[in-house]
């Protein structure tokens, strides 16, 4: 099983909680990555299944619906945006922005997206590889950034979240796997998605 970084911690326990029947039977490797790089291990038949996002560029795999998770703006606790309860997308013109990199191109595609049809133009300063290295980008810069929702379990003190106003953007979180694929393991995970999912969503609540 593979999981884009950052929601191993979620998604692992329950995910073996729901095969531990056939743990015994079956040889168990995890592996965080970035979602390209785990469409990419499915596509080649290093991995089985896949926590990852909707790649548009794997015709060989297919995708069942976790969740959908809204965007939040992460920002310094000091921050002066941070007195407020929400943040509308007009009040991030002129801050420092930071986004993620090429590393993420659905999340990426998700902010850009978002900010156009906002009719804001904000050009950012800085790109991240990843959630540990977009906060200390904010935090160095005083900048603000748009992450999922599920980036909050990973703030340290110096950096907090606000939810956007209005209509916020959100991000798929799918199961992915080769259609041609046909593993008895595969096929019980499958089969105990939703609930999997329900197991999740009690947990998070």
């Amino acid at each position: 099983m593979g999981f884009l970084t950052g929601h191993e911690l979620t998604w692992m326990p329950e995910a073996l909680q729901i095969l531990r029947e056939e743990l015994p039977n079956i040889d168990v490797m995890i592996s965080s990555q970035y979602s390209p790089l785990l469409a990419d291990g499915l596509s080649k038949g290093k991995i089985d299944a896949a926590f990852l996002r909707r790649e548009q560029v794997a015709p060989d795999l297919a995708f069942r619906l976790l969740v959908k998770e809204p965007l939040v703006v992460v920002l310094p606790s000091n921050h002066r945006l941070a007195a407020l309860k929400a943040i509308s997308p007009q009040e991030l013109v002129g801050e420092t922005f930071v986004t993620v990199s090429n590393t993420a191109p659905v999340l990426r595609g998700v902010i850009d997206n978002y900010l156009k049809r906002s009719a804001i133009k904000i050009t950012p300063a800085h790109e991240a590889d990843h959630v540990t290295m977009g906060m200390s980008l904010i935090v160095s810069t005083r900048g603000v950034g748009l992450l999922p929702a599920y980036a909050q379990n990973f703030l340290p003190l110096s950096v907090t979240s606000r939810p956007l106003k209005g209509d916020a953007p959100t991000i798929e979180l799918v199961l992915g796997y080769k259609k041609s694929n046909h593993s008895p393991i595969l096929k019980l995970l499958l089969s105990r998605l939703d609930e999997l999912i329900a197991r999740v969503s009690k947990k998070t609540r």
